[in-house]
């Protein structure tokens, strides 16, 4: 990502980034975060981020570079610095999200298929 001109205060740029992440962390509702982000960043730039967590996920997933290099046209370079990132914590995070959901979807289909 490219760098400012000039550096912010460190007590500024923690304060604006959490801040940032605050205003996040309350739209709560899937839509709300939606229209944030297509208003907030670009298209290029809300692909990018989305697709760093789909390359994550399907690395989780245990899908091929190739395939994932096919599917969502990125490089193996980007696909690999993905990969050694999942081991930080905001990515676990997100992973750890993302199959809860899946699961609580499977288990939402399951239970509707009993009611019925």
């Amino acid at each position: 990502m490219r760098k400012s001109e000039t550096s912010l205060n460190e007590i500024l740029k923690t304060r604006i980034k959490k801040t940032f992440a605050q205003v996040i962390s309350e739209l709560k509702d899937i839509n709300k975060s939606h229209q944030f982000l297509s208003d907030f960043l670009t298209d290029i730039e809300y692909e990018l981020f989305s697709k760093r967590l789909a390359i994550a996920y399907w690395l989780k997933k245990g899908r091929s570079y190739q395939n994932i290099k096919d599917n969502l046209k990125v490089s193996s370079a980007t696909i690999s610095s993905i990969q050694s990132q999942m081991k930080k914590k905001g990515f676990q995070l997100a992973l750890k999200n993302l199959e809860a959901e899946e699961w609580a979807s499977k288990w939402e289909e399951r239970i509707k298929k009993f009611v019925k």
